[in-house]
């Protein structure tokens, strides 16, 4: 029999069936079941994927993403300027980018992103614009013309960012966005193409990706706002994967290849977790670990983790 407390004297409700959406550290008692129960916060590894908006025009690989779950832009299709934004729901067509332009870095919101470098028809092209949630205007070039790059995608809007890696071949160059001007900062430890990153301007991760001799690699490097420095790698390297994520201790990355997988951060290590629906192989995904999206084609997946998880309490 299991030990614990008398905790005699502390009233707990009394229900026939669990609340619909309990406060984390809520306990009651369900009746039907007979057991005590309690709610906590909710786990990444609970999180699932479901089918969202069709998007009007196609956005292959190669298109760009910035924004929420709730409030998205996706931009570009393989040498298209296409954009739209998303509410939740549905995709809605608006102001075109100037430049097209396929395998940008794309960071910021809704209403306030930028869009880095890329490729078109054919070369790698300098320019970056800027989104103020109704237009786009060409502002300062990145120094390093490159496409396929890592990024930080921070969702927080235009005035900070970060881009690393990318090609033609493998780029280890690193630079930062803000607001105003570039800044080459130290390199990636591993030059890549085709990798994938989430974070913040100051704390960000980069994974996975290829090497120009090696194909596609599982080394994951972790920003501190300084340096880059090598951290757990992911269980299966891949290249054109998407990623969403807080700072360089939280965070998901999904699809790559024929992939479906999803593989959640901690801080530490890496874990499988709930697969999407469909690959997305040089798909476009935004958002935090707790909810993000990808497009591809013309498909949005929103991956969502629960708001709470309710646990049984062992009472032998």
């Amino acid at each position: 029999m299991t030990t614990y407390k008398n905790i005699k004297g502390i009233e707990i409700k009394y229900l026939s069936a669990d609340p619909p959406a309990p406060n984390a550290g809520q306990v009651w008692y369900n009746s039907t079941s007979k057991v005590v129960k309690g709610a906590i916060n909710g786990l990444v590894a609970n999180g699932t994927w479901a089918s969202g908006g069709t998007l009007n025009a196609t956005k292959g690989g190669g298109s760009g993403s910035a924004g929420t779950q709730t409030a998205g832009l996706a931009h570009s299709n393989r040498g298209t300027n296409t954009c739209e934004l998303y509410d939740g729901t549905s995709w809605t067509e608006v102001n075109d980018r100037n430049t097209a332009t396929e395998f940008a870095g794309t960071f910021g919101s809704q209403t306030s992103a930028i869009s880095a470098t890329g490729q078109f028809p054919s070369g790698d092209i300098a320019n970056v614009e800027s989104w103020d949630g109704s237009s786009w205007t060409e502002i300062a070039d990145v120094n390093q013309a490159r496409i396929s790059m890592g990024k930080a995608t921070s969702i927080a809007g235009n005035s900070l960012g970060l881009l690393f890696g990318g090609g033609p071949g493998a780029k280890d160059e690193t630079e930062s966005w803000n607001g105003t001007s570039w800044t080459e900062l130290n390199n990636l430890n591993t030059g890549r193409r085709h990798l994938s990153g989430f974070g913040l301007s100051t704390s960000a991760l980069g994974f996975g990706g290829e090497t120009a001799t090696a194909g596609n690699v599982n080394v994951v490097e972790s920003w501190n706002g300084t340096s880059w420095t090598e951290v757990a790698e992911v269980n299966t390297g891949r290249q054109g994967g998407s990623a969403a994520g807080d700072s360089n201790t939280l965070g998901i990355y999904f699809g790559g290849g024929s992939n479906l997988l999803t593989e959640a951060w901690n801080g530490t290590a890496w874990t499988e977790v709930n697969d999407l629906a469909a690959a997305k192989n040089e798909g476009s995904g935004s958002g935090t670990s707790n909810a993000a999206f990808v497009v591809l084609g013309t498909v949005t997946e929103e991956w969502t983790v629960p708001s709470f998880t309710t646990k049984t309490f062992d009472t032998d």
